[in-house]
């Protein structure tokens, strides 16, 4: 029998939080609720679910401080997590996509679109069935281990990050553009701005470091492309 998978849904309004819940079980979700940031991370502590969805604004913690802890501990930092929230501007919406969120969805919404985004952030999520080890200029993802190196030196990535680093790795030396990240990366981009991928590949490029966060190019009117050129530049001895 398959395995249904999980999902905490930490929201502190009983009836969004049951419509969610209600949805989510009627298409083959199982669903845990905490109301507060205490017993949601009691609720973690216990079991790490499949998918988080996670209300900004919490009695006690913030949503934005839990994803942020969540994100640094080894045990939850590749959970996929899509904030909930009434905050609609862009800094805000860029606030919990840098604090670790995958996505965000701003209230109110419509529970397809919950579905949609939730089975769109599980299909993203699990690099072992992407498969394989790859290695450009010095940097190596190793899709089994979840596994980031350069020169040898072990990289700390996100689960969103990753994902994008093994399909600019997959695909080097190519131009792609936002729209085209959004629809090979995310999945069910109609949901999500083009200004998540700028967010992300910034993240990215910030994970790699200095010296690797180069082989991401920004192509000025054509999209982002990954090139071992620029180190491969760096590394070669100089003559004369």
């Amino acid at each position: 029998m398959r395995r249904q998978p999980s999902v905490l849904i930490v929201e502190d309004e009983p009836a969004i939080a049951e419509l969610i819940a209600v949805n989510l079980r009627h298409n083959g979700f199982r669903t845990i609720w905490a109301m507060d940031s205490a017993s949601a991370q009691r609720e973690i502590d216990d079991l790490v679910p499949d998918v988080i969805l996670l209300d900004w604004m919490l009695p006690g913690e913030t949503g934005l401080s839990l994803a942020k802890r969540w994100r640094k501990n080894e045990r939850t930092k590749a959970v996929p997590l899509i904030m909930l929230t009434a905050r609609g501007d862009e800094m805000d919406r860029i606030a919990g996509l840098d604090a670790g969120a995958d996505d965000y969805i701003v209230k109110p919404f419509s529970t397809k679109e919950l579905l949609a985004r939730v089975r769109a952030v599980l299909r993203r999520r699990a690099p072992e069935e992407i498969g394989g080890t790859l290695t450009i200029g010095g940097l190596s993802l190793d899709a089994a281990t979840y596994r980031v190196t350069f020169n040898t030196q072990l990289l700390k990535l996100g689960p969103t990050e990753f994902k994008l680093l093994h399909y600019f790795m997959s695909h080097a030396e190519r131009v792609h553009s936002r729209s085209q990240l959004l629809d090979k990366v995310w999945g069910d981009h109609v949901f999500i701005e083009e200004r998540t991928v700028d967010v992300h590949v910034k993240r990215l490029r910030e994970a790699l470091g200095v010296q690797a966060g180069l082989m991401i190019e920004t192509v000025r009117g054509a999209g982002y492309r990954l090139s071992g050129q620029a180190v491969m530049a760096m590394q070669s001895p100089s003559l004369g």
